[in-house]
């Protein structure tokens, strides 16, 4: 990577863009002591993280979580305020003015589960990459700049035009050839999976496709490529966390790589996050098992309600909030009986009430919720 050229500054009318080098048949010397070693390191704690897929009964429960997880964090980066205590709760409960940053997640996360199912019909592909897009920006801010299409007019990135932009992508005339060189490189196979999509992901965020929503997009894919070259049976990884937490070290990462030509910095970058973030994601699952054996002892004390309680703390694995009414729905019990054993798992502390309410009452699974908070 040492003898990576970044691109070149193309003038336009009265700006230059940026026109990022074509990167498939870049021919790209990975193998320095530092990134070898970043890169071996990766793939372990993955392999690890991966493992807990098949270890862990119900497993798709939990993931549900950390997709929920993912779509707070990514939506942050990009000036959101919605909390995971919030985008676990039905649009009903959401205060008016909180709703659009609560729409933004909600998008996130049907974008992230449709792409899973997606790729079981479709390869990684920008078509795949369109319909998620366009998912994402569904009546939410962006909506109008054309979602789930390539742009046909120029954007920028910081600034509030053209003359003050801190970066100008491409110009919407070389999209089609950039595009169709990163979906290519995206499937090449000389290359390990991880430095790829490396790579790959720097490429995305300064080709920037589309008028909106490109970060959200960019990180989207990480993930959904990981399922596809089956380095992850399941969704469990997600970098957003450590891109938030090191923001400006992300940012100018990216930019180095763009005005310095050193992509090497970015990708050893990017590898330490999935080291870091594997780490995590193994901390949280070992978490989650024991959290989960306590919770089954619990249950125990319960009685003859023990078995109903069963059923209702499954369901709250995947979306830990409930009132009383979903309660009688799901378990298909009356009214009394739906009050009755959630007040019993509050006792026993499993489920904490926070509407402070005698009426309407909502309940959710709160060291559940921690898990993913920290």
């Amino acid at each position: 990577m040492k003898n990576f050229i970044a691109g070149k500054y193309i003038q336009q009318t009265e700006y230059k863009s940026f026109s990022p080098t074509l990167i498939n048949e870049l021919a790209i010397n990975w193998k320095s002591d530092k990134t070898l070693e970043l890169w071996g390191n990766a793939k372990r704690y993955l392999g690890e993280l991966n493992a807990y897929s098949s270890l862990i009964p119900d497993v798709d429960f939990f993931i549900e979580m950390h997709i929920i997880k993912e779509a707070t964090t990514s939506s942050r980066i990009e000036g959101t305020k919605t909390e995971i205590d919030e985008a676990i709760q039905p649009e009903s409960r959401i205060a008016p003015e909180k709703k659009d940053d609560w729409q933004e997640v909600r998008n996130y996360i049907e974008a992230m589960n449709d792409s899973i199912k997606n790729l079981d019909k479709l390869p990684l592909s920008m078509r795949l990459i369109k319909q998620a897009h366009q998912k994402l920006l569904f009546g939410v801010r962006g909506y109008g700049k054309t979602p789930g299409e390539i742009r046909k007019s120029q954007n920028w990135i910081g600034g509030g035009s053209l003359k003050t932009a801190k970066f100008i992508p491409p110009s919407s005339d070389n999209l089609p050839d950039l595009l169709s060189d990163l979906e290519k490189f995206w499937h090449r196979q000389d290359i390990p999976e991880l430095i790829r999509i490396a790579i790959a992901h720097y490429q995305f965020e300064t080709i920037h496709p589309f008028l909106d929503g490109n970060g959200r997009t960019g990180r989207l894919i990480i993930t959904l490529h990981l399922v596809d070259l089956g380095i992850l049976s399941k969704p469990t990884l997600y970098l957003s966390d450590f891109f938030e937490r090191k923001r400006e070290e992300y940012f100018d990462a990216l930019e180095d790589a763009r005005k310095k030509n050193d992509l090497e910095s970015w990708v050893q970058f990017f590898l330490d996050g999935v080291i870091q973030t594997a780490k995590k994601g193994k901390r949280t699952f070992d978490n989650i098992i024991e959290l989960r054996k306590e919770y089954d002892e619990k249950i125990l004390t319960l009685g003859k309600r023990a078995k109903l309680a069963q059923r209702l703390l499954t369901k709250l694995y995947s979306n830990p909030v409930i009132s009383p009414r979903e309660a009688e729905s799901f378990l298909g019990i009356t009214p009394t009986p739906a009050n009755t054993l959630l007040k019993a798992m509050e006792e026993i502390r499993m489920l904490k009430e926070i509407s402070g309410q005698e009426r309407n009452r909502i309940y959710i699974l709160n060291d559940y919720i921690q898990l993913f908070k920290n």
